[in-house]
Formats: C-alpha cells, sequence, structure tokens
C-alpha cells in the first residue's frame, strides 16, 4: 500500500464534511471526482505512533508536522483525523487555526476566566464536534455534576447531551467546550485526538484588539488557551494525542522563534543573540516534538497520484510519460507543486 494514491468516499458524518479542510486541499478535492490521498512512509510511520498513543497519556505524544511548504503536511494531518475515526477514537479537528487569531471570530472578554472568550467559534466546534463523534460521545457520561451560570448539568448526563445544552444556548458554548475537553481528558473507554493545522499560528501575535488597542496576546484568547494547555501538557488525555500541522506559506503567522527553538528547526533569517522570547510561550512549547515530512514524493508516489488524476481526466491527453517526467523534475518531487504548478497547469496549455 506503501506509495499508492488511493480514492476515498466520505460519509455524511466524515470529519471533511463536517469539521472542514484547509483552502488549498479544499480546491484540489473539489476538482477531482472524489478525494484522494498518497499513501507514504510517513503516513505508516505516524499511524504507528498513533497506535502506541492509544493506550498512554496525550503527554507522551505531542508532535508538530513540519516541512518545507507543500510537503504534504496537512494532506499528513488529514489522513492521521481519518484513521482515528475509523479506529473509534474521538476526534477535534480544527483545520484552520489561523481563523482563531486573525480577528475573522466574534470575541468578547470574561471577567470570570480574564481571557477573551470566542462564543461563535465554540459554538461551531461543538457543533462539528457532535456531529463526527456522536456514537462515541452518546456512550460517554460526565464523571461529576456540572454547574454553569444559568443551569445544572447531572452526573451521569451523556456527553451528547452535555454539548446539547450549549446549541440551545449559544452563550454558554465556551465554557461548555472547556467543560467537555475536561471530560474527554479523564475518559478512559476512547483515545482522544486534538489535530490543529495551521498549529504555528496559535504562538504568533493576533490581529485582535484589547480596549486600548494593544494585541491581545494568544493565550489570553479562551479557544487558543484550551489548545495550547493540551499542547504543552498543562492539561491532557488520559490516552490519546495532540498532533499539530506548521504551515510555512502563511507570511502573516510564520513560525515564531520560541517554536523554532522547542521543535530545532532551522531559523528561516538571521537571529541575533539579542531577539526576545516570551517566557510564557516558551512554557507553551514545553514536551513538543518535531516529525518531519520528508520534502519531496518518491517518484512511485507521484506517479501513482499522476495516474489517479489521468484516470479521472483531470489532465490534458497527451504524451503522459513525457508529461509525467516534466512535472516531476519542475516540482523537485514537492506535492504541492507538482500538482498545482504541475498537473493543474495542463488545463491552461
Amino acid at each position: 500500500m506503501v506509495g499508492k494514491a488511493t480514492g476515498f468516499a466520505l460519509t455524511d458524518n466524515d470529519p471533511v464534511r463536517i469539521f472542514g479542510l484547509p483552502k488549498k486541499m479544499l480546491l484540489e478535492f473539489r476538482i477531482l471526482s472524489k478525494p484522494c490521498s498518497v499513501i507514504r512512509g510517513i503516513t505508516v510511520d505516524t499511524v504507528e505512533r498513533l497506535e502506541k498513543a492509544r493506550e498512554t497519556s496525550s503527554l507522551k505524544t505531542r508532535l508538530v508536522l513540519n516541512g518545507r511548504a507543500g510537503c504534504g503536511k496537512s494532506f499528513l494531518l488529514l489522513q492521521m483525523v481519518e484513521h482515528c475515526i475509523a479506529s473509534d477514537w474521538i476526534v477535534v479537528y480544527i483545520p484552520r487555526a489561523v481563523n482563531l487569531v486573525n480577528s475573522t471570530t466574534p470575541y468578547e472578554y470574561d471577567l470570570r476566566t480574564q481571557t477573551y472568550l470566542q462564543p461563535t467559534f465554540a459554538f461551531q466546534t461543538l457543533q462539528r464536534l457532535q456531529t463526527v463523534n456522536s456514537v462515541t460521545l452518546s456512550a460517554l457520561t460526565t464523571h461529576k455534576k456540572l454547574v454553569f451560570e444559568k443551569r445544572e448539568v447531572p452526573q451521569g448526563t451523556s456527553l451528547f447531551d452535555l454539548v446539547g445544552v450549549a446549541l440551545k444556548d449559544p452563550a454558554s458554548a465556551p465554557v461548555i467546550l472547556d467543560s467537555l475537553m475536561s471530560e474527554l481528558s479523564v475518559q478512559t473507554k476512547h483515545p482522544v485526538l486534538l489535530a490543529v493545522d495551521d498549529f504555528q499560528a496559535l504562538y504568533c501575535k493576533t490581529a485582535y484588539r484589547d480596549p486600548h488597542f494593544s494585541a491581545i496576546r494568544p493565550y489570553h484568547l479562551a479557544i487558543p488557551r484550551l489548545i495550547l494547555d493540551f499542547a504543552s501538557g498543562k492539561r491532557s488525555f488520559a490516552k490519546g494525542a495532540v498532533l499539530g500541522a506548521i504551515t510555512k506559506s502563511d507570511t502573516n503567522y510564520t513560525v515564531p522563534l520560541e517554536l523554532q527553538d522547542a521543535l530545532g528547526l532551522p531559523y528561516e533569517q538571521f537571529t541575533s543573540p539579542y531577539d526576545k522570547r516570551s517566557k510564557t510561550l516558551i512554557e507553551y512549547t514545553k514536551g513538543l516534538r518535531s516529525m518531519p515530512v520528508p520534502a519531496q514524493l518518491s517518484v512511485p508516489e507521484a506517479a501513482s497520484l499522476f495516474e489517479v488524476w489521468m484516470k479521472d481526466k483531470a489532465i490534458v491527453p497527451t504524451d503522459y510519460d513525457e508529461i509525467f517526467l516534466a512535472k516531476y523534475t519542475e516540482s523537485s518531487g514537492n506535492a504541492r507543486d507538482f500538482v498545482w504548478k504541475g498537473l493543474l497547469e495542463t488545463l491552461q496549455s
């Protein structure tokens, strides 16, 4: 199976349909008659890591996928999401974490937690989480009585019904989301995968502003802080893993020094000993492990992907062998360039 590109059918509650996808991947899936991905060596390696994690605390498996732009990090993350759903995990997938920090989501200050809540995003996340994980959430119950501002949720309430409280009262979504994650942290029936794309954006300065028009730090926003707590091990799942993917193509949210240091990544520009680093962000990077994604598709992997596009009639008929070798060479094996600057360019010729 390694080196083969395979198409897959989407069910009604598939994570692709419900959680969504990164923009580039979404456009690519719309071109083909059905989505496909390549099973690579790194796919098998990551699956093996997750299979070991299903019986251990997420403290032991906090991985960040990294590599050059277009090498396939987002596809690998999606493959792990699909694998975990098929393997009876509970999955929380955030395909565009940049939307948590780029000021496209409504926010409000909460005096109780002294953070900025994002009720709309919290509501949508709960809605999607409930749809994708409906069977597993229905089988799990709260381990204690939960007291909220307007109501109480008795011990033994199913987690599916707990989410339902927020869906009936959207204003309570932020606190329900936090409570749900706490409940998922202590249960041991199902491992939990927290998968986050645009992971580096959660460590960057946000586009949100406080009343004094100063930039709000990511850890002062409730949902980014929730994710950072699990990423850094301040909070953890009894069984499961945290998996992030760095996006290199977004110049507004580049990988910050604190994250580069923690993952041992090469610096993207000249650095000085006097460059400042945030002690708070350094705390939120502790325990993260780098998982490099190969920069190039192998020839068999690229050939298998080419064959899918060819059979789908998404490539203009001509000398296929010549086109394949030309586009693979031009893209230097980079997965995104092979498709976007290679295969799709044949449609314009």
